[in-house]
């Protein structure tokens, strides 16, 4: 009698669900991106750091001696330093997110870098992580720069904002893994415009940038309590005034949450996208 053997099962395709591969492969990404990048970081400095100290120096100066002195956490400080701690935070936030987008874009579907680097033994998944820790540096590189204009303008010299600053690496590091999310869905560079428009924008305006949140309705102060940017500027702005924030750990956490969420869709339609 003649036995019909079943035909294999087909091996399951793994979900891109699954958790973000972290290893060190990422390196050499992140030093090919650098070592292109440094024949440019004059010109990208400039750009980078031009527009937030236009918008500090006239709000701060301008708009800054019709409002005086403001109260923020007890203590009476000039305007021009309540904008110069939420401008930083914003900086960072602009900065990573043009990285990757634009940018990171350009390297994968425009210059095809990544399908060119993923010949080698990297993985997406390093591609994708070097491409955050990139977008960060180049935001942390950009506020490190306007700080010390800041510093130079005489608007604070706490000592601690020594922890200001890795507070906005990490403010990096969230809002690139936010960035990569649109990257990945994005078909062209117009795409972003929805980004910009729809998502950064308003967050400007509500997360205590450039008045007191106290000035918002109930509601909308509950929604911009939960905001990525307003937990980085509830952090930063105290260090400028030389006090620590007050609730450290609860700002941190939205942030550490924010950051792991939005890398871990970032990485699962990028790979939805590559079909990896």
């Amino acid at each position: 009698m003649q036995t019909v053997s079943s035909p294999a099962a087909a091996p399951s395709t793994p979900s891109v669900w699954r958790p973000p591969s972290l290893s060190l492969r990422f390196w050499p990404v992140f030093l090919r991106n650098l070592l292109v990048w440094r024949k440019l970081a004059i010109p990208s400095l400039v750009g980078n750091i031009a527009e937030p100290l236009m918008w500090l120096v006239a709000f701060g100066y301008g708009m800054g001696a019709l409002v005086g002195q403001m109260q923020v956490h007890g203590q009476q400080v000039p305007y021009i330093l309540f904008l110069a701690s939420g401008s930083v935070c914003m900086s960072a936030m602009n900065a990573a997110s043009f990285e990757a987008l634009y940018s990171a874009f350009s390297r994968m579907h425009v210059q095809k870098t990544w399908e060119g680097i993923m010949n080698t033994p990297v993985a997406l998944d390093d591609v994708v992580l070097a491409e955050m820790f990139w977008a960060a540096f180049k935001a942390l590189f950009t506020v490190t720069a306007i700080l010390g204009v800041m510093l130079a303008l005489g608007i604070s010299h706490s000592p601690k904002l020594l922890v200001a600053w890795p507070v906005l690496l990490c403010v990096g590091v969230m809002f690139s893994s936010i960035a990569l999310i649109f990257n990945a869905l994005a078909k062209g560079y117009d795409f972003f415009t929805y980004y910009f428009t729809l998502v950064l924008t308003p967050m400007m305006f509500l997360s205590g940038v450039f008045f007191p949140r106290e000035q918002l309705p109930p509601l909308v102060r509950a929604i911009s309590d939960w905001l990525p940017l307003t937990n980085a500027v509830e952090l930063v702005r105290p260090l400028f005034m030389d006090q620590w924030p007050q609730q450290p750990l609860r700002h941190g956490l939205v942030m550490v949450a924010t950051t792991v969420a939005a890398y871990w869709v970032a990485v699962a339609l990028t790979r939805k996208r590559f079909k990896a």
